[in-house]
């Protein structure tokens, strides 16, 4: 291949990382590699699923969807360990749902009525999972007040800071990076309910690269803690190391998935 693209469909603040790894393993593998970074995240995936990057970083459900699908031609390539003791040295994470700290919302009872921001439909950790909870308690979105679609977790977490919702789910790593950067929202916001945990999102790849690519890139990735350069890397965004992940390890979410289909998000 001449050139191989990486991109993200994560949460934006991840998107200076994506590009510092393709730097990184395009020099350690003496590739030319590029990242794919300047469009919208759903341009991205659509670039990866018609073959135009042949790695991708993706939420678990759309992965378990990719590989589900007939024909598949997605692997998984290596997937982040976070560092902080509540991952457990596990390639796991968890959705929050938070509140403004002075809110009255004390437990998931008290929700009951409140407005809610989801970041965006096929999120696992903002949309589904809390749909998944709320059907397992026989619950619908009828639970709750007024329900928005923020278009991305920073988003949910402005709405939250700004008193435009009440409540709403938030991807713990991202929270983890917000935090990093404003301190002080660790005063402003505050847990009342923990979802999970689930499968953390895998960095992916086209079954199209050659196997040996494929596996160059995978040892690179999962020896990269051991680099003093990869280190930091890993280190500037709480990442412990890579691992390889199985498929199986997205069945839960798989399973999340099927119950939170009995929930639609009201209009």
């Amino acid at each position: 291949m001449n050139k191989l693209t990486l991109t993200s469909c994560m949460a934006g603040n991840a998107d200076p990382f994506v590009k510092k790894l393709t730097e990184y393993l395009a020099t350690k593998l003496q590739l030319p590699m590029t990242s794919t970074l300047d469009i919208s995240w759903q341009e991205r995936e659509q670039k990866f699923d018609n073959s135009e990057i042949e790695i991708c970083w993706i939420c678990g459900l759309p992965y378990a969807w990719k590989a589900d699908s007939t024909g598949s031609e997605v692997e998984l390539l290596a997937t982040p360990v976070l560092k902080a003791s509540r991952y457990q040295n596990k390639a796991v994470y968890y959705s929050d749902i938070m509140v403004p700290t002075q809110s009255h919302i004390k437990t998931f009872d008290d929700l009951q009525g409140a407005s809610w921001a989801y970041n965006e439909p096929n999120s696992h950790s903002g949309s589904y999972l809390m749909r998944s909870h709320l059907a397992a308690q026989g619950l619908d979105s009828r639970y709750l007040g007024k329900v928005i679609e923020s278009g991305a977790h920073q988003e949910s977490i402005k709405m939250l800071l700004n008193g435009a919702v009440d409540a709403s789910a938030i991807d713990s790593w991202v929270f983890e990076l917000e935090l990093a950067n404003n301190p002080s929202l660790a005063t402003k916001l505050r847990v009342i309910e923990t979802l999970g945990p689930s499968g953390f999102p895998p960095f992916i790849i086209s079954k199209k690269v050659p196997e040996h690519l494929r596996q160059t890139l995978r040892s690179a990735m999962l020896a990269m803690d051991k680099d003093p350069l990869g280190r930091e890397i890993l280190d500037s965004v709480k990442i412990s190391h890579f691992t390889q992940s199985g498929d199986k390890d997205y069945d839960s979410i798989r399973e999340m998935a099927k119950l939170a289909q009995q929930v639609e998000w009201s209009k």
